[in-house]
This record gives C-alpha cells, sequence and structure tokens, in this order.
C-alpha cells in the first residue's frame, strides 16, 4: 500500500490521527520537501521532530528523487507499506497526482488521508471560499525570464468580481543554469518568494500590459506562515503591503474581488493600519 499523506500546514502536530497511524503502520516513509515546508523547516533537526513522533526514520525526497526514482519508491510499496508524506493537503496547492497514477498502473493500492492546507486555510481572513476563482502562481523573474501568464488568469477572476490567491514561488534545490551550461549540477540556495517581492512583480506587468486589472491601490491580503502559533495576516492596499515586514516565509497573498458586507467587516480586523500600529507596540497581527 502506498499511503499519501497531508501534514497540514503548521507544525509536526498537525497531522490527523488517521495519518498518523497510517505512518507509524508502514516501513519506509518519505516527506516531500520542494513544494512548501512546515513551520520549522525539513532540515536535520525537523526530520529528527518528525521521527521522533513517528518512532521510525524518515527520508527527505527532493523534487529530483520523486521525479527520477519514482519507480523507486513504488517498488517498495508493491511489497511493504510505505508513506509518501506532503505538507498541507496531498491535492491542494500541488498535486502529486503522478504519483498515484504511476502507482495504479502498476497494481499498486493507494490510500489519501488529507489536511488543511492553503487552499481552504486563507478562509481565515473572512473572505468565502466559493468568491474565490482560478488560483495563479507568481514565479521569481529572472533579466531573461519574465513571465506573465498568470495576468489573463487575474483578469478573468476580477472581471467575475472574484479574489485570486496567488501562490508565491519555492526554490528548493534548483541547479543553476550556469552549472547546467557546464554539465555539472551545483544548487542555488533555497529562496522563497515574499509578498513584497510578488507585489512588485505584479505591478510591473500591470504597468507593461496597461489593461488596468489592478493597480496600487487595489485592495489585497498578505498571509504568512499560515497555520503557524505566529501566523500573520494584513489587509490593504498593494501599496500599503509593501510597507509591511511580513517576516519569515512562506507567504502568500490574495487579490481581493468584489465583497460582500460580511467579507468587508472581517477584513477590518486585519486593516494594514492596525497592523502597523501593532508592530509598532512591538506586536505581530496574529489569529490564533
Amino acid at each position: 500500500m502506498l499511503y499519501i499523506v497531508g501534514l497540514g500546514l503548521g507544525d509536526e502536530k498537525d497531522i490527523t490521527l488517521r495519518g498518523l497511524e497510517a505512518v507509524r503502520r508502514c516501513q519506509k516513509v518519505y516527506v516531500e520537501a520542494y513544494t512548501s515546508l512546515l513551520s520549522f523547516g525539513l532540515s536535520s533537526d525537523g526530520l529528527s521532530t518528525l521521527e521522533k513522533l513517528y518512532g521510525k526514520p524518515v527520508t527527505l525526497a527532493d523534487r529530483e528523487m520523486v521525479e527520477e526514482k519514482a519507480d523507486s519508491i513504488l517498488s517498495e510499496a508493491r511489497d511493504s507499506d510505505v508513506a509518501f508524506l506532503v505538507v498541507g493537503d496531498p491535492f491542494g496547492a500541488t498535486t502529486h497526482s503522478d504519483l498515484v497514477v504511476r502507482a495504479k498502473q502498476v497494481g499498486i493500492n493507494v490510500k489519501v488521508v488529507h489536511n488543511a492546507s492553503v487552499i481552504n486555510a486563507v478562509g481565515v481572513c473572512g473572505l468565502q471560499l466559493y468568491r474565490y476563482g482560478e488560483t495563479v502562481s507568481i514565479p521569481f523573474f529572472t533579466e531573461t525570464w519574465r513571465p506573465d501568464s498568470f495576468y489573463e488568469k487575474i483578469k478573468r477572476n476580477r472581471t467575475l468580481g472574484l479574489h485570486t490567491l496567488c501562490l508565491l514561488d519555492i526554490r528548493v534545490k534548483e541547479p543553476s543554469l550556469e552549472s547546467l551550461c557546464r554539465g555539472k549540477k551545483l544548487y542555488e540556495l533555497p529562496r522563497f518568494m515574499i509578498i513584497e517581492t510578488a507585489i512588485e512583480q505584479l505591478l510591473e506587468v500591470e504597468h507593461n500590459r496597461r489593461e488596468s486589472v489592478y493597480s496600487e491601490d487595489s485592495t489585497c491580503v498578505g498571509f504568512a506562515r499560515l497555520g503557524s502559533e505566529d501566523q500573520m495576516i494584513v489587509a490593504g492596499s498593494m501599496r500599503q503591503l509593501l510597507t509591511v515586514d511580513f517576516g519569515p516565509p512562506l507567504h502568500c497573498l490574495v487579490i481581493v474581488g468584489e465583497t460582500h458586507p460580511l467579507e468587508e467587516e472581517m477584513l477590518s480586523f486585519f486593516t494594514c493600519q492596525q497592523a502597523i500600529t501593532e508592530n509598532k507596540d512591538e506586536t505581530k497581527h496574529v489569529v490564533k
């Protein structure tokens, strides 16, 4: 059996009881480490935290391992129980459908244990989940690569009055272009896009496209470390959010569409000015 288990968004305690039972019955446990991370990261210390809870070794599975050595993982699942752990929900922000399809193609049973993901956790700000349009991803721009395909999706959402969840780029164990050109992989340091960078890139695309899909005055909600004890949520214009220090990753951003009065009332608890005032008092705008 191959178990694909969601870990939730905060720390090791967010795994469900059903997920924990599945992990503890497995002979081999992998944790996916390239689409997201838990609050303590997935360093050696982070892995030891998981191993202490699970009572068994945990193997870190980066993108390379999953893409190039998936057959090895599936081979183990053919003869024993194997757990593949995913931060958030297995089919939330990033799907792992390919692994499921490959397992089923070779006759391996698959069981999925769901958990919270960013897709539903953003509801904490009060914007109603059924009023969201298509989710978009904002990649890091480079000097030679500045994609803007997300712009059309945001435009469609805005035309329909819908909110847009923007997932921000995560670069973990990515080979540098220079090393690839030389035929020897050297990996860049991990990078996690922050809200400031996302807004700057969004405004650059708007400046180039000039279709008035959004502007510096457009209302947004910035989220940092959703699901953690120190999560931070701030609502304000793009211009205002550029002045807010959201702290460590992970960050995401919602571009607000048309709002219901109840949504507006909820958003008022997270206004930028309130957050700035609280930061001056050496506190963070935190929802617990």
